[in-house]
């Protein structure tokens, strides 16, 4: 018999120190890059967005793949994107962390709208606020000096 899975992750990390260095204008080519990368992992992309200071990823992960490896990838690759193509001139990398969330089915278009939403929930509410939020809603215990 075949395996049939479901494995949705909503994934979140920021820009190191969550200096505000993903240019509005660029992160569309950051964006398509990761997407590239996650199809070539035979991964499907829900959604994708982010502000200046962080990124979420709305994804099924191929369940020959670990999430720690998978955000790795992205992280190592999409700097070196960066990099080379020079879209965002003040940026120093990836913070070390990330979040990952696995959500169920039923959660995805309330997640794939939210995440486009990324731009307006911003004026609200700060990227620490948020990840805080996340880590609270889904019970992780934190120590709140490691997100500083």
């Amino acid at each position: 018999m075949s395996p049939y899975t479901q494995f949705i992750y909503h994934i979140t990390y920021s820009t190191k120190h969550r200096e505000p260095t993903i240019l509005h204008h660029e992160k569309k080519r950051l964006f398509a890059y990761i997407h590239n990368l996650l199809t070539n992992k035979n991964c499907h992309l829900y959604r994708i967005n982010g502000v200046e200071d962080h990124i979420h990823i709305l994804t099924h992960i191929h369940p020959t793949i670990s999430v720690s490896k998978l955000i790795k990838d992205i992280k190592l690759a999409s700097s070196d994107f960066i990099s080379r193509e020079g879209i965002f001139p003040k940026f120093k990398g990836w913070q070390d962390g990330y979040g990952a969330f696995t959500e169920t089915i039923k959660a995805k278009n309330r997640l794939i709208k939210y995440i486009k939403n990324q731009e307006e929930h911003h004026k609200k509410v700060t990227f620490l606020e948020e990840y805080k939020a996340l880590l609270e809603e889904y019970e992780i215990k934190f120590d709140p000096k490691f997100l500083l």
